[in-house]
């Protein structure tokens, strides 16, 4: 080792604190010497006595491990020629017995073999030939000293990151429980707000509706069909899902409208009625304009009265530049007008009003949005038929033939609401408050529709 080694060293382990190494205490540092000679003994004695070492000695090899059995020593100096055990013997010994302790051989020049057999066989730390300086002998001691300090401490601190290690396994262990956990509470979270979400835009959808007249169940029609062309579309689960609630909402604008204007079909308004009708496409964006959320659904209800041409209101808008989701629930929300007489001097068949739908192609209609329509509804529907049932054998699912009405004539529920298990409830309390014996007519859907999402 060099002297800048060892200085750095000592360096090292003067930052050590008290505190570092309470777990790795060790008695004060021992020396034992092992020579045949008393003189050397003594000699070696004299040299250590200024170092604070404890310094034992033992005159041959059987007496050091006598010592060794029953001392804690931490360097071991024995001389190479010896009677019954010579140096190289011991420290192979000590070597097997005690491999923490460090070895150094003290030779001469003449025993180079018996030297490299202690190196081989005892792992010798150092060898000092003779005649040794008392200089050389204590820089030996002192870089042995500072190695087992050095290796002392690799320890502690392997210890110590072992310890921190396995306690940080834990705590990941712990931690990814607890991720798992909140996880699966945000989640239930996050449904019961997509619930609480969708609950509240049916709610709004039925203020306009619950003043019954042709528009009872309009917002619904138009949301379900509107959805269906969105799919067959190929557009996004997400852009869909917001056609779907833009369909709900796309009338509540209507809700400033009076009664009467909203009984009379479109084509019979007075100049002055459709001055007012117009409004509500721009009323109805502009209600949902606070709701950071709705934001690409209000533009959708703002504009579902556009027209591809450009013929449209409230602003004109053409090709393009009209949301695609207004241009899906503008051609179903013309068909549901049509089929009910909104737009009509009287209601249309399904198929006439496709008819008519279809010449409205790339100039009320966009193309693309015809297409899909027409595939859609292809197939006829067949007439869903439907029960009556009183409130106590209704299940979630059930769908409405017809709108529920209060003895005072207002319009409770529309026809085709989804019934939930809470909703079935709240009609069961209603029954009960008001002394009722009620028979809700419901849908017997086809298996094909019964599974359909609402």
């Amino acid at each position: 080792m060099t002297a800048e080694f060892a200085a750095t060293a000592t360096a090292t382990l003067a930052q050590f604190t008290p505190g570092d190494a309470m777990d790795d205490a060790v008695p004060i540092w021992t020396v034992l010497c092992v020579d045949d000679e008393p003189n050397i003994l003594a000699a070696i004695r004299r040299v250590f006595r200024s170092t604070g070492y404890r310094v034992l000695v033992a005159e041959g090899g059987p007496q050091a491990l006598q010592l060794l059995a029953c001392e804690t020593v931490h360097l071991v100096i024995s001389d190479m020629r010896m009677p019954i055990m010579d140096g190289a013997q011991l420290l192979e010994q000590v070597r097997q017995r005690w491999p923490d302790i460090t070895r150094m051989l003290l030779t001469g020049h003449a025993d180079v073999d018996s030297t490299i057999a202690a190196i081989n066989r005892g792992e010798i730390f150092r060898y000092i030939t003779k005649p040794w300086s008392e200089g050389e002998l204590l820089f030996a001691a002192r870089e042995a000293h500072e190695r087992q300090a050095l290796l002392r401490e690799k320890a502690r601190l392997e210890r110590v990151v072992s310890r921190h290690t396995d306690e940080l396994t834990r705590l990941n262990a712990s931690l990814e429980q607890q991720v798992a956990d909140r996880t699966a509470q945000l989640s239930t979270a996050n449904t019961r707000l997509s619930k609480n979400y969708l609950s509240s835009i049916k709610a709004f959808s039925n203020l306009v509706e619950l003043r019954g007249g042709l528009i009872a169940g309009h917002s619904r029609r138009v949301a379900d069909l509107s959805r269906r062309i969105a799919m067959a579309m190929k557009l996004p689960a997400a852009d869909v899902q917001e056609i779907f609630l833009a369909g709900l909402l796309h009338d509540i604008g209507q809700v400033g409208l009076s009664d009467a204007l909203l009984a009379c079909p479109v084509m019979r308004l007075t100049r002055e009625d459709k001055v007012q009708y117009v409004k509500h496409a721009a009323l109805g964006e502009q209600a949902l304009m606070a709701l950071d959320d709705m934001q690409r659904i209000a533009a959708i209800v703002g504009a579902h009265h556009e027209r591809h041409d450009g013929l449209g209101f409230p602003d004109g808008l053409r090709d393009e530049a009209i949301p695609v989701g207004a241009r899906v629930i503008a051609l179903a929300d013309a068909f549901d007008d049509l089929k009910s007489g909104q737009l009509a001097r009287g209601e249309l068949s399904t198929e006439n009003a496709r008819m008519l739908i279809e010449r409205g192609r790339n100039s009320q209609f966009d193309a693309t949005v015809v297409d899909a329509f027409l595939e859609v509804t292809r197939v006829p529907e067949p007439p869903p038929t439907c029960i009556e049932l009183p409130v106590g054998q209704l299940k979630p699912g059930m769908v409405l033939a017809r709108d529920l009405r209060s003895r005072e004539g207002v319009v409770l529920l529309v026809v085709d609401h989804v019934l939930s298990a809470d909703l079935i409830q709240r009609i069961g309390a209603y029954e009960t408050r008001h002394n009722l014996a009620l028979l809700i007519a419901v849908r017997i859907l086809p298996p094909a529709a019964a599974g359909a999402p609402q």
